[in-house]
């Protein structure tokens, strides 16, 4: 008998959240034949656009969720910020197969932590924290330059603190009675590289080629496909992710990040159990998208095998690029531009859209973003997890 838990063309696929990836995936699930169900706090996000049936509701009215639940063969969610409890509640009126135990990991950075750690995994090194007096007794086993962070992620900059030096450590006064933190330390890195992959219900599992990201005030500028590293360099990230990925309840697309050092270590940076926009590149870089890849986990389907069909670069396009990019526009036979069209009511927003540059080598494609001189006023950040979410 076959599985009843197939998706086929005329099932309902529901998205909850209001992520942009969330627009690509439900153009997605619609060329693939599948009716699309949106729920969306936000009655003027453009994910809305794309949806058969819109709900408009905030992710604790739950009997729009259940409402919501209930029209939709499978839910997903396309950002690793959703509110857990929303997903639990659904998943008691349809399937979630992403679940919610990797997520309720990977937005608390001690439980994230000690995940990795169990798994022999390198983390830098840290402390929790909950007081001041804690700050002033860990940094001697830390040392400087470190970084306070509050365990829950998602809260920005605003809740952060870097420490330099020792006069640094007063500044967090003003944010240690907020909760609990994590103290951790400066890791410099040559490279920061992410592995994104599929994982199906039987713990089968397909990687996309292994991406280089950079990240320009705390948020990603670029991704580039493939990037150049040593072969035992890909096959350790590789064996890190499966060692990940064995352990844990989780169907869908998911992303893995690390730190390589000069001498050719890595650290884990997190692991994103979601959409993320550096998968963007696969757009054009490989001849299957995050997007179908992660349908034909949740559908059951057999996962595709990513090829390299051309180097890539994705770049995210801020507003402040828009009126420069109009020359770009009108010059390059292979620049793809992909706008989240989003209204001047919800502007500004931390991404317009993204850019993807092929070429005949990843280099040749950073060569061309740079000369535009677009991006010459943002400076890149120093290359330390000091800085990153």
């Amino acid at each position: 008998m076959m599985d009843q838990d197939i998706l086929f063309p005329g099932d309902t696929l529901g998205i909850i959240g209001g992520s942009p990836s969330g627009i690509m995936l439900a153009r997605a699930a619609k060329q693939m034949g599948f009716k699309v169900v949106i729920y969306c706090s936000d009655e003027s996000n453009p994910v809305l656009e794309e949806a058969n049936v819109k709900i408009v509701g905030k992710l604790n009215e739950k009997t729009k969720l259940q409402d919501f639940a209930q029209r939709c063969d499978v839910v997903t969610y396309t950002s690793e910020h959703i509110d857990v409890e929303a997903v639990k509640f659904l998943s008691q009126f349809t399937r979630v197969p992403q679940g919610s135990n990797t997520l309720e990991i990977t937005q608390d950075r001690l439980l994230e932590r000690a995940f990795f750690e169990q798994l022999n995994i390198n983390v830098a090194p840290y402390a929790t924290i909950v007081s001041l007096d804690d700050v002033y007794q860990a940094v001697g086993s830390i040392g400087y330059p470190c970084i306070l962070k509050p365990i829950q992620k998602g809260f920005g900059k605003h809740r952060k603190q870097v420490i330099k030096k020792q006069t640094d450590i007063a500044k967090c006064a003003d944010i240690i009675d907020l909760g609990t933190y994590v103290l951790e330390s400066w890791i410099p890195y040559e490279k920061e590289l992410s592995l994104t992959l599929a994982r199906d219900k039987d713990g089968h599992v397909s990687f996309f080629p292994i991406a280089e990201d950079i990240y320009r005030d705390h948020r990603l500028h670029a991704t580039i496909v493939p990037t150049d590293i040593a072969d035992d360099v890909k096959e350790e990230v590789e064996r890190l992710t499966t060692e990940i990925v064995k352990e844990i309840d989780y169907v869908g697309v998911l992303q893995a990040e690390y730190f390589l050092t000069e001498s050719g270590a890595l650290y884990i940076k997190r692991i994103i159990p979601a959409l993320y926009a550096s998968g963007y590149a696969f757009d054009k870089a490989t001849d299957i998208s995050m997007f179908e890849q992660h349908l034909r986990a949740l559908g059951q389907l057999p996962l595709g095998h990513p090829k390299l069909v051309r180097p890539t670069e994705m770049v995210m396009i801020e507003t402040k690029d828009l009126d420069a990019l109009r020359t770009q526009w009108v010059l390059k036979d292979n620049w793809h531009f992909n706008y989240f069209r989003y209204p001047e009511s919800l502007k500004p927003v931390s991404a317009e859209g993204y850019l993807l540059v092929t070429a005949a080598l990843s280099k040749n494609a950073r060569q061309q973003v740079e000369a535009t001189g677009i991006w010459d006023d943002q400076v890149g950040e120093a290359k330390s997890s000091v800085t990153e979410e």
